[in-house]
């Protein structure tokens, strides 16, 4: 069996972690899904939440693509907090100059900025809303109003979850909870990942709402469990808040990584951009072999 060997980065967004990889200067085109899953893997691998790829765009008005590996191995559209590596990555790595990068996911175009103090802005775009288009099956749910939006509930083994559904480029499911810290993060967060009124299946997010511009935030992450934080349900949670009446841009989000800062003037548009702020760090470099 021919190996491969990789150079990667580890890096971190609020503590939610990542390997990432030039594709630009190696060829990624062989590896297969059983191999991503053992680089992710924490104590075979190198561990990470998500893999990061780095390649050429397939559209024009692009400097870069930007492909996301779950640790499970499956790809996924969008990654908020593995976006502000990506353009940590490209601009460290030489890749370019820029201080704004607009990169291609499998949805849109990225437009993610540099600041003087080390934190990346990211245009998120605007949110999803529209169930078909998250997608989002609620055929036969209950559902209710609750200012601007619509709840929906989910029927669980325990019980049942009133969410909010919404995509960031991937979908999410978002319940308010009184405590987040006792919240049943991994066992209905695990449950609602795959409930069957979300094809693709979703990220589930449990929001606790401290005032009307803090929350503090958990997600279970489709394809890698709950995770330290995650940028695109930090998004979607400050998008449902502020639509059920709760909640005023800007938000800062308490993850169990660290904050983020989200704004989304959704008030006036709902087609307005989402707007996030927070860290990307390196962690180390390294070479690998992959068999």
């Amino acid at each position: 069996m021919t190996k491969l060997t990789l150079r990667f980065t580890k890096m971190h967004g609020a503590g939610n972690d990542f390997i990432v990889l030039d594709g630009l200067s190696q060829d990624l085109s062989q590896i297969t899904k059983e191999q991503w899953v053992k680089l992710a893997h924490r104590q075979f691998g190198i561990g990470a939440d998500q893999i990061l790829l780095v390649e050429k765009p397939t559209v024009p008005n692009a400097e870069f693509r930007y492909r996301i590996f779950n640790s499970d191995g499956s790809e996924v559209e969008q990654c908020g907090n593995g976006s502000r590596c990506f353009v940590r990555f490209v601009r460290e790595k030489g890749l370019t100059s820029n201080k704004t990068v607009k990169v291609q996911v499998a949805h849109t175009i990225l437009s993610l900025t540099e600041t003087h103090d080390g934190q990346v802005v990211v245009n998120m775009g605007a949110p999803i809303l529209t169930p078909a288009d998250i997608p989002f099956m609620d055929a036969g749910l209950n559902s209710k109003k609750e200012g601007s939006t619509t709840l929906y509930e989910l029927p669980l083994s325990n019980g049942s979850a009133w969410i909010s559904a919404v995509s960031m480029g991937n979908p999410h499911a978002v319940q308010i909870v009184s405590d987040v810290d006792s919240a049943p993060v991994t066992t209905a967060g695990a449950e609602i990942e795959k409930h069957a009124a979300f094809p693709k299946k979703v990220n589930a997010g449990f929001l606790q709402i401290l005032n009307r511009n803090e929350i503090k935030l958990r997600v279970f992450e489709r394809g890698s469990g709950e995770t330290l934080a995650c940028g695109t349900g930090a998004c979607a949670a400050v998008v449902s808040g502020i639509l059920r009446g709760q909640l005023d841009s800007p938000v800062l989000v308490h993850t169990r990584g660290g904050d983020l800062s989200i704004e989304w003037d959704g008030k006036t548009s709902l087609q307005s951009d989402v707007m996030m702020t927070g860290p990307a760090v390196t962690v180390f470099e390294g070479v690998v072999t992959l068999e």
